[in-house]
């Protein structure tokens, strides 16, 4: 449901195009890393999947089940909420774990959250938290990355902005961009593990940045 939602409202509010590597493949059972920009960003991603024909279950933060109707399609299409700060966080893995074990892709932000930054430009991915690479090795799982922008264009900044971005974003129609790169299997221990989904993101984020004509920061260290 999500992703219909995301796939028939994205393109009102700006230009989505989309592109894979040759050798990207979205095969059942796989892990989706995606960068995390903005608040719009998960939607964009939805969207830019579902025309790949790939409808993921969403690891999203647990404050979203608190909104009645959003709870009951999240749950319905058997999202994992994920309480951070808190003891049940890791109770996450393990539903992506049973989501990964019946064939469905799982998608995931390693950053663990937005950037607290105003502006609507780009940056590269900050360092990722460690789930992505223990989930890879827990469930033998290959990993997809996937790098976005301009969703930045569409929402950031404090609420007031935030608000204005979205108003005014059909009558913009910003650019959006989502790159697919080819799988890899992070090895070795969880540091260097980590740092390998990292490099892979930031590389997709990179291609992405530039088909929308944004300059490519050298990506932070996982």
């Amino acid at each position: 449901m999500l992703s219909r939602i995301a796939g028939a409202v994205v393109p009102f509010f700006g230009q989505l195009t989309v592109t894979t590597d040759t050798d990207a493949e979205l095969r059942p059972g796989s892990i989706i890393a995606a960068n995390h920009t903005s608040l719009s960003d998960p939607a964009v991603v939805l969207a830019a999947l579902r025309r790949l024909g790939v409808e993921p279950v969403v690891l999203a933060a647990a404050g979203l089940w608190r909104i009645p109707l959003l709870a009951a399609a999240l749950t319905r299409d058997g999202h994992v909420p994920v309480r951070r700060g808190d003891p049940r966080a890791a109770h996450a893995l393990e539903g992506a774990m049973d989501a990964l074990a019946t064939g469905r892709l799982v998608l995931l932000y390693g950053e663990g959250g937005l950037p607290r930054r105003k502006d609507a430009g780009e940056a590269a991915p900050r360092p990722f938290r460690s789930g992505i690479a223990r989930l890879a090795r827990a469930t033998g799982a290959p990993v997809v990355p996937l790098g976005q922008a301009g969703a930045r264009r569409l929402v950031s900044g404090g609420p007031t902005k935030q608000l204005a971005g979205l108003v005014t974003a059909p009558l913009r129609r910003p650019d959006l961009h989502v790159h697919i790169g080819a799988p890899v299997r992070p090895t070795g221990e969880r540091t260097a593990a980590t740092a390998c989904v990292h490099r892979a993101v930031a590389a997709a984020w990179r291609t992405a940045a530039a088909r929308i004509g944004e300059p490519a920061t050298p990506a932070a260290q996982a």
